[in-house]
């Protein structure tokens, strides 16, 4: 029998969650060696045409070329897995959706003409049917490996869907916000990072997007009362994921 295919795609991204495959080293190597990587730039110029077993997408949807090309990706796919902020969120290039993008475009350029672009960027998930989500700005390494090797074994990925809070507790961390009244996305952040931030004294800033048990509605009276005004709070919110609270923002 042949090795399934693996193919990885970029869209609008900076690389950084393919980067996060290349990261994985000696796994990688292990890998490569059960598949076969059909289309991989980052990695190889060598391509193969589909259909493949598994595509990972990073990187969100921010011109008609790049809806046309997500939606032969996922005609040639079994499997379709958005990978990292861009691709399941928007991004923080989605900050676009809150402005005038012909402003920006007359501004920024000195051709506007020959920019082609839509006026918001949006998840790879609002053009086509996505089988997984993988969060995070960037995607972690171990979730990644998972992801990647439940689909190729044909089985369901085993991926908490539980907030940081739950991460901190396990790594023993005390609770920036109880303990010194630090404004933090934790109890609202899909956990994957680890809790980093909060480790080292800080508050979460959601770059893994929202859990699946976020309660933004109890969250905002506490970062209110920790001295963000709405203002800092939509800027708080509007980072990594920038629309994926938009709805819980509204008057």
């Amino acid at each position: 029998m042949s090795a399934p295919t693996l193919a990885v795609f970029k869209l609008a991204s900076c690389d950084g969650c393919q980067l996060t495959l290349l990261d994985c080293e000696d796994e990688l190597l292990g890998l490569a060696s059960q598949v076969e990587i059909a289309h991989f730039l980052e990695a190889s110029s060598a391509v193969r045409p589909g259909p493949y077993d598994v595509a990972l997408v990073e990187g969100s949807v921010t011109t008609p070329a790049d809806a046309e090309r997500v939606r032969r990706i996922r005609a040639e796919s079994r499997s379709f897995v958005a990978i990292g902020a861009c691709a399941t969120a928007g991004g923080i290039q989605a900050l676009r959706n809150f402005a005038d993008v012909e402003e920006f475009r007359r501004t920024v350029y000195a051709r506007p003409d020959y920019i082609d672009t839509l006026a918001t960027s949006t998840p790879v998930s609002a053009h086509v049917t996505v089988d997984f989500e993988l969060r995070g700005c960037p995607v972690d390494r171990g979730q990644l490996l998972e992801v990647l090797t439940a689909y190729l074994a044909g089985r369901k990925p085993d991926i908490p869907n539980h907030s940081v809070c739950f991460a901190c507790k396990r790594r023993g961390t005390v609770c920036v916000t109880v303990a010194h009244g630090t404004p933090c996305l934790g109890p609202v952040t899909h956990a994957g990072c680890g809790a980093i931030c909060p480790a080292y004294g800080r508050g979460c800033y959601g770059c893994f997007g929202p859990s699946g048990t976020a309660n933004l509605h109890a969250l905002i009276p506490l970062l209110r009362r920790d001295g963000l005004d709405r203002r800092a709070v939509e800027r708080l919110l509007r980072t990594f994921n920038a629309p994926a609270f938009e709805e819980e923002l509204r008057p």
